[in-house]
C-alpha cells in the first residue's frame, strides 16, 4: 500500500503581531525548516512528531510511504497568503506526481488544527478539501491534530479520521501520528469510513486550564484509553486555541467506532467530563505579586520555584519579548536578594545578543533588552535600560533533550547570559519557547541551581521544569497571548460560544 505523508503546523494568534511569513517556515528556530522527500522522513525520523510515529507504524503495516512535504512555523499571527499557498501546492503538487507514478492508496497528514491564513480562515479544512478533491472519495485521507486545534465542521466532513495529542505539555506526538496509523489500518480493514460523532462545547477555555499536568485536564485525559477500549471507539479532545478569531474557533471532542451507536456513546461518556464550565476555571498572578511569593517560596526551597510568563509565549503568539516580568524582578530585588540565582528567559533580542557575543565574557555594555508591543489591553512594558554584564555567549545551536520535542535541534542564532542587578537574562536571536532546560544551559545557566527561574511559556516548560521544580506558579505581565480569552476584542467567533466558561 502507497501513503502519501505530509505536515503543516501553524498556530494562529490572529491577535498577535507577527505574520507567519514565508520565511518563518523556512528559518528552523523551532521547528525543523521546510524540508520534503526523503530528506524529510531522513530529518524527522528521531524527532517527537506525529509524521514520526506514523512513518514508523507505517513501515511495520509494510506500506511504502511516499514523502510529500513538512511545514512548521513558530506560532504568530495569520499565516500570509503566499505562505500557505506554496506550502498546499507543494503538497499537492507531489500528490498528484504520485497518483501518477503507481497511485496512492491512502493520504497522512501531520496538522496542527488553529491555523488560520490571511485569505483562509479554515487553513486545515481548506487543506484537506484541496487534498480531498484530487484524490477523491475513496481513498483514505487520516490527520493527527495538536490538542489546541480548533476543530471544524469541514475538517471532519473532509477527512476518513482525526485524532489528536491527549497531553499538554505535548509529549505524545509521536505517539499519536501511530495512533492515526492504527486508525487508517481500521478504516481499510472496515472497506468504509468510520462513524463519526462530535461535540462542540459552547464557551473558550484558558491555555492555562488545558494542562493535563493540573485538573481536570489530568482526569479526564487519563480516561480516555478507557473510553476507547469500552466503547470500541477512539476518542479526542481539542479544548481548542482560544486566541484564533473565526466562527469556529473553541472546544470541540469527538469519537470514531464503527457503528454510528458506539461513536455516539463513546462521545456522550466523553461529554459528560468535559463539559462543566466552573472545573476550567484558572488562577493568574499579577507579575510583582508572583515574583514576592517565589521569593519567600524560594527561601524554604532546595529547589527552584518556577514562574510562567503566559502572556508573552512564543508558543502561542507572543515573540518573547515582553518586559513586565523582567521589571518586576528588578522593581522588588529578586536579584539582590538572590544574587545569581534569578533567570528570566528566553528574551528574543536579537541586538543585544549580538552585541554581547560581539564583546564577549566579562564585557560591560549600556544595553535595551526587550520591547513594548501592541496586546489587546495595551502597549507592554518599555524595554530594560541598564549596564549589563555579559555571563555567557552561544551560537544558539541547541538539541533538545527533554520529554518534549526530544532530539530537535534548534537554530537560535547569537545568544547570551547577561546580568543586570543579580538577575540573569537569556537573550537569544530566534523566537523560542523556553520548554527544555537544555536551552538554558546553552548560555551557561543551570536552571536547578537557580532559586527562581521565569520562563516564557504558558504549560509546555511542565514537562521539563516541573519535575526539578519547587512550586510553579502563573504570572500574568502584559503581552500578546491572553490568559483569559475574554479580554480579546473577538468580531468573528460564533455569537453562541461565551468567551469565558
Amino acid at each position: 500500500m502507497r501513503v502519501l505523508v505530509a505536515g503543516f503546523q501553524h498556530e494562529t494568534n490572529t491577535f498577535a503581531p507577527s505574520l507567519a511569513d514565508w520565511a518563518a517556515f523556512t528559518s528552523g528556530e523551532v521547528f525543523p525548516a521546510f524540508i520534503g522527500g526523503a530528506a524529510m522522513l531522513e530529518t524527522l525520523a528521531e524527532v517527537n512528531i506525529p509524521i514520526a510515529g506514523f512513518v514508523r507504524e507505517a513501515n511495520k503495516h509494510g506500506w511504502t510511504v511516499v514523502p510529500s512535504v513538512w511545514a512548521g512555523a513558530t506560532p504568530s499571527s495569520y499565516v500570509t497568503e503566499d505562505a500557505f499557498e506554496r506550502i498546499a501546492s507543494a503538497i499537492l503538487e507531489d500528490l498528484d506526481a504520485a497518483v501518477a507514478d503507481g497511485g496512492l492508496d491512502a493520504v497522512y497528514l501531520d496538522l496542527h488544527g488553529a491555523a488560520v491564513a490571511q485569505h483562509v480562515p479554515d487553513c486545515e479544512g481548506e487543506l484537506l478539501a484541496r487534498v480531498r478533491a484530487r484524490v477523491g472519495a475513496k481513498v483514505p485521507v487520516v490527520a493527527s491534530l495538536d490538542l489546541h486545534g480548533n476543530v471544524t465542521p469541514l475538517m471532519l466532513e473532509q477527512a476518513d479520521a482525526l485524532v489528536a495529542y491527549r497531553t499538554y505539555p505535548h509529549v505524545d506526538m509521536a505517539v499519536t501520528g501511530a495512533r492515526a496509523a492504527a486508525l487508517l489500518a481500521r478504516r481499510l480493514q472496515l472497506g468504509r469510513r468510520l462513524a463519526t460523532h462530535a461535540v462542540r462545547l459552547p464557551y473558550l477555555i484558558s491555555l492555562n486550564a488545558q494542562s493535563t499536568f493540573t485538573e481536570p485536564g489530568r482526569t479526564l485525559y487519563t480516561a480516555l484509553p478507557g473510553l476507547d477500549a469500552k466503547h470500541q471507539a477512539c476518542v479526542s479532545f481539542c479544548p481548542g486555541f482560544p486566541a484564533s478569531d473565526f466562527a469556529d474557533c473553541g472546544p470541540v471532542l469527538w469519537a470514531h467506532a464503527d457503528s454510528q451507536a458506539q461513536a455516539e456513546a463513546a462521545a456522550y461518556a466523553l461529554q459528560q467530563l468535559a463539559q462543566d464550565p466552573a472545573q476550567w476555571q484558572v488562577a493568574l498572578l499579577d507579575p510583582e505579586a508572583a515574583v514576592e511569593q517565589a521569593m519567600e517560596l524560594a527561601q524554604h526551597a532546595d529547589r527552584p520555584v518556577v514562574i510562567a510568563d503566559t502572556q508573552d509565549n512564543s508558543g502561542a503568539g507572543g515573540d518573547s519579548n515582553t518586559t513586565g516580568m523582567l521589571h518586576a524582578l528588578l522593581k522588588t530585588g529578586a536579584g539582590k536578594r538572590y544574587p545569581g540565582q534569578v533567570v528570566v528567559g528566553m528574551v528574543f533580542c536579537p541586538d543585544s545578543a549580538r552585541a554581547a557575543c560581539e564583546a564577549g565574557v566579562g564585557a560591560q555594555l549600556q544595553l535595551s533588552v526587550g520591547k513594548s508591543v501592541p496586546t489587546f489591553a495595551g502597549p507592554s512594558d518599555p524595554p530594560v535600560q541598564g549596564t549589563y554584564t555579559v555571563r555567557a555567549v552561544a551560537d544558539g545551536v541547541c538539541r533538545l533533550v527533554g520529554p518534549m520535542m526530544t532530539g530537535l535541534e534548534l537554530q537560535l542564532g547569537a545568544s547570551a547570559c547577561l546580568e543586570i542587578d543579580g538577575v540573569l537574562v537569556a537573550v537569544v536571536s530566534g523566537k523560542a519557547q523556553l520548554l527544555d532546560r537544555a536551552m538554558l544551559r546553552m548560555v551557561g545557566v543551570n536552571s536547578d541551581a537557580m532559586k527562581v527561574v521565569v520562563v516564557k511559556s504558558s504549560v509546555h516548560f511542565r514537562a521539563d521544569f516541573q519535575p526539578n521544580a519547587s512550586h510553579v506558579l502563573v504570572a500574568k505581565a502584559l503581552g500578546p497571548m491572553a490568559a483569559d480569552p475574554s479580554e480579546l476584542p473577538f468580531t468573528q467567533l460564533n455569537p453562541n460560544t461565551r468567551t469565558k466558561p
